[in-house]
């Protein structure tokens, strides 16, 4: 497998509906593995093989493991415990000939098992319906790719009198548009080979750190590079009103806090910007509250970071969507950081992880780190 000099190995599952460990000429004919867990984005693969030739066409393509919107499992195995980093979706091939023997490629691009709820446009309304009662019933149509919705509960209840909860998107738009709305994330993650959390609900701050990302500390650095931004203009704060359903006066909707917790940071960034909610006026006050808070929270994070790890002295797989520790950057940039994004790319004897990390502000609200 690959990065076997490293002693680290891929693992590669594929099937159509439940993935099996890859056929041996398919595992032999893999070039390299990348594999991107992004926050914002969603998940995503793409997996390059070489291609040869079976009397009239390519071997790979005859055989029709690789078909689009067959299912791809790729994990790692660091140490005794394999980790899985997607469970996705075949949806895009892309061939390249080469008039040179062996050096014709086929590279295989896909997204997580969430693609399979953005298919089917729906019109669907959902009466008397708490958003996260509506989202439970959309994932439990999708327990076949393992998805195990874990939807956070909300408390604002629709009264058919008053709205009714509409759906003109697929499953996945409208998710994400409930989660945007209550300042919530969707995603979905795997857990172990074949089983997926749905996760919906506020962005999770409270997992055990990861180990730390060490710079400028000798050999017990473990970066190979990390840089910091901090953007003054990305907090934002909310104004806006909303009616007093008894007296029918114009109320402002005083400064509410945040999902993001707990902080970060021991100096967050004060917003600078204003976003009018112009739609809170027609709202009861439990339904305008949800709006301020979810515009706050949805606003990006002051502070950044990128870098590249060396995993082979990290020895760890570094996690999207959970906490990690920095050390070595200096009071204003040590700390905990959300990690955002990361890229693995794994080939013959290399295995790279890139990523993007954020928090609300400067300074650090523990002393230490796990190392």
């Amino acid at each position: 497998m690959l990065a076997s000099t490293l002693g680290i190995r891929l693992i590669l599952l594929v099937g159509p509906t439940v993935p099996l460990p890859a056929p041996y000429n398919v595992s032999q004919a893999l070039v390299s593995a990348e594999v991107t867990n992004d926050a914002a984005s969603g998940d995503g693969f793409q997996l390059t093989f070489t291609l040869g030739k079976e009397a009239a066409d390519y071997g790979l393509l005859l055989s029709g493991v690789l078909n689009p919107f067959n299912r791809v499992v790729v994990g790692v195995l660091m140490g005794a415990s394999p980790e899985v980093l997607i469970d996705g979706i075949i949806t895009h091939h892309q061939i390249t000939p080469s008039n040179e023997p062996g050096r014709s490629t086929l590279t295989v691009t896909g997204k997580d098992v969430s693609v399979m709820l953005d298919l089917e446009e729906k019109n669907a309304d959902y009466p008397n319906q708490p958003d996260f009662v509506i989202v439970s019933q959309l994932l439990a149509q999708y327990a076949i790719y393992g998805l195990v919705p874990t939807p956070t509960p909300t408390t604002d209840i629709p009264i058919e009198l008053e709205r009714v909860p509409r759906q003109h998107e697929t499953d996945l738009k409208f998710i994400q548009r409930l989660a945007q709305k209550n300042g919530f994330v969707f995603y979905v993650e795997p857990v172990t080979f074949g089983i997926n959390t749905a996760y919906w609900g506020p962005e999770t701050r409270a997992s055990l750190p990861q180990p730390a990302l060490s710079t400028n500390m000798g050999h017990y650095s473990n970066v190979k590079s990390l840089n910091f931004a901090n953007d003054g203009m990305a907090p934002v704060g909310t104004k806006g009103t909303f009616v007093e359903p008894i007296t029918k006066t114009a109320l402002p909707i005083p400064p509410l806090p945040s999902l993001k917790v707990p902080p970060l940071a021991s100096s967050p960034a004060a917003p600078q910007r204003t976003q009018l909610l112009r739609d809170t006026a027609n709202q009861n006050p439990s339904s305008a509250a949800v709006a301020a808070v979810a515009a706050a929270t949805n606003a990006p994070d002051a502070v950044t970071g990128q870098g590249e790890l060396d995993a082979v002295r990290y020895g760890y797989v570094l996690r999207a969507r959970k906490l990690v520790g920095v050390r070595g950057a200096g009071l204003n940039y040590d700390g905990l950081y959300y990690v955002r994004k990361v890229s693995h790319r794994i080939t013959l004897g290399t295995y790279t992880q890139s990523f993007t990390l954020s928090r609300e502000g400067t300074g650090t609200l523990t002393p230490v780190v796990r190392p």
